[in-house]
């Protein structure tokens, strides 16, 4: 038993030890094209950083961060887009209820409609035992 353990954490060390050095051999850097990248300026003063001109200030322009008014577009119609849909979630679930109401009636008016059917064939199954033990006792009646 003792030796088992130790086997299994043996192996369970050495598998993990075996992931770690595969995954440091390989492992490659990712090499992103820079040359369409912003590049915001490290100090506070007026210099051309790789033709781009850097600002006074290390902040960024308001419509930068808010990505301008095609940003608060999009992001406005989104939200109109959105509330269209939970509107239409909206009537969708009442009618769904309205449905669902109507199912329910029906499926109780049908159960109520077919323990009426079988009362009503329960009678004529009935009437009919009667029928043909009164003609029974008739036929018995005029034989004898």
């Amino acid at each position: 038993m003792k030796l088992s353990k130790i086997f299994a954490s043996v192996l369970c060390v050495s598998i993990l030890t075996t992931g770690i050095a595969m995954a440091e051999t390989s492992f490659t850097p990712l090499n992103f094209d820079e040359s369409n990248a912003v590049k915001a300026p490290a100090t506070t003063t007026s210099r051309t950083v790789s033709g781009v001109e850097a600002k006074s200030t290390d902040l960024l322009d308001p419509a930068q961060v808010t990505g301008g008014n095609n940003m608060q577009n999009a992001i406005t119609q989104i939200d109109n887009a959105q509330m269209e849909v939970r509107n239409n979630l909206l009537n969708f679930k009442s009618k769904y209820a309205e449905i669902d109401a109507k199912y329910t009636t029906t499926k109780a008016e049908r159960a109520a409609m077919r323990k009426q059917i079988r009362q009503a064939e329960r009678k004529i199954k009935n009437l009919d035992k009667a029928k043909k033990s009164i003609r029974k006792n008739f036929e018995r009646k005029s034989n004898t």
